[in-house]
């Protein structure tokens, strides 16, 4: 039977909180006419619809896209690839195992956190417009169904109640990623299967995992 790998991305694979909060703080900035700082966002901001914590913040109404971009885009580049993540997904698919991605980024977007050869080491991506988004299991669903893998043969890892909360939906094992946007006590609340505390520890506890079914 083939096993997956799926990750979220943002706070998993990418440390990016810091570059979201400056995205937010950057376009509210710009819409409202006023200096908002990261300091001025809501404490849930990381982890909340982007729209929920600019309605917080007194703007309402549809996103200006095409500004949505250009704070996206300049806060992106201060976000960093984890250290373990080349080399965690190497090892996995050495050892036969697919690996995959379940964000609510869109595709374009996604290419501004993730180097080519991160994606080259994915054998499948489902993004936010792909399926209904987390904490819906669609998405999880649809890169089982591309990859021909059983929940019962797949990991999930993530670092929000969404991500938890779709696993377990879909069937999947919940590792929480104790080092991302979300705290590991909190993770466990959520009902993740294990939560690991330290970015150097995917590889060798998800080889065990998925080889033990």
């Amino acid at each position: 039977m083939r096993r997956v790998a799926l990750f979220d991305v943002d706070g998993v694979l990418v440390d990016s909180k810091a570059a979201q909060l400056a995205a937010l703080a950057g376009f509210a900035t710009s819409a409202l006419g006023r200096r908002v700082s990261v300091a001025d966002l809501p404490p849930w901001a990381a982890t909340a619809p982007r729209a929920q914590v600019l309605a917080e913040l007194g703007l309402y109404g549809a996103i200006n896209e095409d500004g949505w971009d250009a704070a996206t885009a300049t806060a992106s580049l201060d976000a960093v690839v984890f250290p373990f993540v080349r080399d965690t997904l190497k090892k996995l698919r050495a050892e036969g195992l697919a690996t995959g991605i379940v964000t609510r980024r869109d595709h374009r977007r996604l290419g501004w956190l993730l180097p080519p050869d991160i994606l080259d080491l994915m054998d499948t991506v489902v993004c936010y417009e792909d399926a209904m988004p987390k904490p819906a299991p669609d998405g999880l669903h649809l890169a089982l169904d591309r990859l021909g893998v059983a929940p019962s043969a797949a990991v999930f890892v993530g670092d929000t109640d969404a991500d938890i909360y779709a696993a377990r939906a879909a069937g999947v094992t919940s590792v929480g990623a104790g080092w991302g946007f979300t705290e590991p006590e909190a993770l466990a609340g959520f009902g993740a299967d294990l939560v690991l505390l330290d970015p150097a520890e995917p590889t060798d506890v998800l080889l065990a995992l998925l080889h033990a079914g």
